[in-house]
């Protein structure tokens, strides 16, 4: 295989913690966007900004040959930073709590380092904007991401706590969940009433407790257990004083499954639980369903090219193909579309416990910067001379 030059760690470091620092929400990547394109532009990349809104794509053309394009997601968390670090972020209620840096940094390095490598096809860089609000990857699609040159296959990864750092793994077929987000309201007719006469009104609160106990019961009860699925309310608002019954409750919450019958008959199963409760106390309840993103399947023959480079890099023992999650990710948009692999790289320290993901104090062992930068780096040219 064509060798490449030696990854600049400290550069690589550099560049997660300048990023870590400076977070920004789906579609504000304003800042990152802006810092993507000057790299790729001084690396010699053909750079086009604004792509999904925020997204930035570098190709390095060829005038035969595939294209292979490889993503990295900006975007940052609305969470508070916890971590007592030096380059913890600066901004209050924003925070890289998913490793999204960390993609970008890896992301740039790959880039610098087959800049000056001659490929056997057309390389594409695709920064995405927006992948915690699950539209980022349509935006760039919308906008001709995988077209000009056509792509043919897309690579990508994510740094993974739940792995010890020196670990990879690769699943062919399904990987992560489809992510589905449901909206309740619950409203008393009366408009809500007195707390020392609950007799008077419907109590949206009540319904909404009720409603809440019942979508649980719908995983134990309405699926097949062979059938994976998570339902998960995170999010209930009602009321403004404390001797008011209000006239409404909101509830919102989210579906994870790999397909099935239960992804088909949730939004009905949802619906006919919280309108009959509601029913039940004197209430009325709206409900509103959204399909986000599918389940993100790995193609096969992909899958065994990345685990092939995977144990090249970490050894074969360190290569794990059987690791999946509920968790989703809007590049299953691109891989509905071509064919292509997503392998977690893992984060974890290989002593102790590592924080989770979209918690105020994740944090990632940067050895496993080098590590997914190998991988990219090494599948990108694995695949254009297949």
């Amino acid at each position: 295989m064509t060798s490449l030059p030696t990854i600049d760690r400290a550069s690589l470091v550099a560049t997660r913690r300048d990023i870590h620092q400076h977070p920004e929400l789906g579609f504000e990547e304003t800042r990152t966007a802006a810092l993507v394109a000057d790299r790729l532009r001084g690396l010699g990349y053909d750079v086009a900004t604004g792509v999904g809104r925020t997204g930035v794509v570098g190709i390095k053309p060829a005038a035969k040959g595939k294209c292979v394009m490889v993503r990295a997601d900006m975007d940052a968390l609305p969470v508070d930073e916890a971590n007592a670090v030096p380059y913890r972020s600066t901004v209050a209620g924003r925070m890289h709590a998913c490793g999204h840096d960390g993609h970008v940094a890896i992301g740039l390095e790959t880039a610098r380092r087959l800049a000056g490598v001659k490929l056997a096809g057309a390389l594409k860089l695709a920064f995405q904007p927006a992948e915690e609000v699950s539209n980022g990857a349509q935006a760039m699609i919308e906008d001709g991401v995988l077209d000009a040159p056509r792509v043919d296959a897309a690579f990508g990864i994510h740094l993974w706590n739940q792995l010890p750092v020196g670990t990879i793994g690769v699943t062919a077929g399904p990987l992560m969940a489809s992510v589905d987000e449901f909206e309740i309201t619950v409203h008393a007719p009366e408009g809500g009433g007195h707390a020392a006469l609950p007799h008077q009104t419907a109590d949206p609160i009540l319904v909404a407790a009720h409603i809440v106990t019942a979508l649980q019961s719908l995983v134990s009860r309405r699926r097949d257990p062979l059938e994976e699925a998570v339902v998960s309310v995170t999010q209930v608002h009602a009321g403004r004083a404390y001797n008011v019954i209000p006239g409404r409750a909101e509830l919102r919450g989210t579906v994870r499954t790999f397909g099935g019958r239960f992804w088909k008959e949730a939004p009905t199963l949802i619906e006919t639980v919280a309108a009959g409760i509601a029913a039940a106390f004197g209430a009325r309840a709206e409900v509103s369903y959204r399909r986000l993103t599918g389940t993100l399947v790995n193609d096969a023959a992909m899958a065994e090219l990345m685990a092939s480079v995977a144990r090249d890099v970490v050894g074969a023992d360190n290569v794990r193909r059987d690791v999946r999650t509920m968790g989703g990710e809007d590049m299953s948009y691109f891989l509905q579309r071509v064919p292509g692999c997503f392998a977690f790289v893992g984060s974890a320290p290989r002593s102790g416990s590592a924080a989770s993901h979209h918690s105020p104090t994740f944090d990632i062992d940067e050895e496993s910067l080098v590590i997914g930068t190998e991988l990219l780096s090494r599948t990108v040219l694995a695949y254009l001379t297949a």
